[in-house]
């Protein structure tokens, strides 16, 4: 168990310094729901396109879906129109978030060609014109972003620079280039040079897994918290062991989510999505590769339940 505290974001009190990450397809209400009651101190819904957000606004909301678990309210935007993003955090969709945070960090090729998330890396005036527009709403921001593009283009302690003195509320690193996506070596030197460059509030992401990454992460780079993303999808409880929450067998946990997912979405989408979540929760358990190929052949709630029962029998 870590020596969790608080950390504050401009006026926000987050209760915790152990963070979910937004996570595409993934971290709708239930998951984080989940995560909440293990002990995650803030949690993000994946990813939205600003564009897409402003002219779809009915389509966002699933992904927003929020209840009164999560006492702090968030969205993750991208996008490189600072007047559009600010539109954005203004509209009366978001009126309930309390803080938004900016993606200048996606290594994805798409986002990248269209000069989003990491490609604002390379973009320093630009970078800096979105925080100062999405601040005007009035809203906390925060910036999540990675250590540079690749090995030669590196500007961790220059981009959390101009990150606070835009005026973002808290910074969130990823100790791995654009070139790196989700593999290789977490940079915690990068990071830790991000956190003695500025005052706001530094959060440190990339590689925790376990309670021993987790610790490494904080210890090597100094900073005031930490962000949980792959570490999370095949064991929410994860946040427990960080945290000293309370933990339920692998059968509550799931059965809990499942009836979230079904309480919110179509039947259809509740069996795809838990499929997916059960696949990652049973990783590593004996017979796993025989239970992940029948589950995946499951087409109903009964079906999916009944695998559930067989898995785990004794709760």
């Amino acid at each position: 168990m870590l020596a969790t505290h608080e950390v504050r974001i401009g006026d926000l009190v987050v209760p915790n310094n152990v963070f979910l990450a937004p996570l595409a397809g993934y971290t709708n209400y239930p998951f984080r729901k989940q995560c909440l009651k293990y002990g995650a101190g803030l949690t993000f819904p994946e990813m939205m396109n600003a564009r897409g957000f402003l002219f779809n606004p009915k389509g966002t909301e699933a992904l927003l879906h929020t209840e009164e678990e999560e006492k702090i309210k968030t969205v993750q935007l991208f996008g490189k129109d600072p007047a559009l993003l600010r539109q954005v955090a203004e509209s009366e969709t978001l009126s309930k978030v309390d803080l938004v945070d900016l993606n200048m960090g996606c290594p994805m090729p798409k986002i990248v060609k269209n000069g989003e998330g990491s490609a604002l890396l390379s973009d320093f005036p630009l970078a800096s014109e979105i925080i100062r527009e999405v601040k005007k709403s009035g809203k906390r921001v925060s910036v999540k972003f990675r250590v540079g593009l690749d090995e030669k283009r590196i500007v961790t302690e220059d981009f959390a620079k101009l990150c606070e003195d835009a005026g973002a509320d808290m910074i969130t690193v990823h100790g791995r280039t654009r070139e790196q996506v989700y593999a290789g070596e977490v940079r915690y030197d990068e990071i830790a040079r991000a956190k003695q460059a500025v005052r706001i509030p530094v959060i440190a992401n990339g590689g925790v897994m376990d309670e021993e990454s987790a610790r490494l992460l904080l210890d090597r780079t100094g900073a005031d918290g930490i962000m949980i993303a792959r570490g999370a999808l095949s064991n929410p409880q994860i946040f427990a062991d960080l945290t000293g929450a309370k933990k339920d067998s692998k059968r509550q946990m799931i059965l809990e989510e499942l009836e979230d997912t079904m309480r919110l979405f179509s039947p259809h989408f509740t069996v795809v999505f838990m499929r997916k979540m059960v696949a990652f929760y049973i990783k590593g358990m004996r017979d796993s590769v025989r239970f992940k190929d029948r589950l995946f052949r499951a087409e109903t709630e009964e079906a999916l339940r009944a695998l559930i029962d067989e898995i785990f029998p004794e709760g």
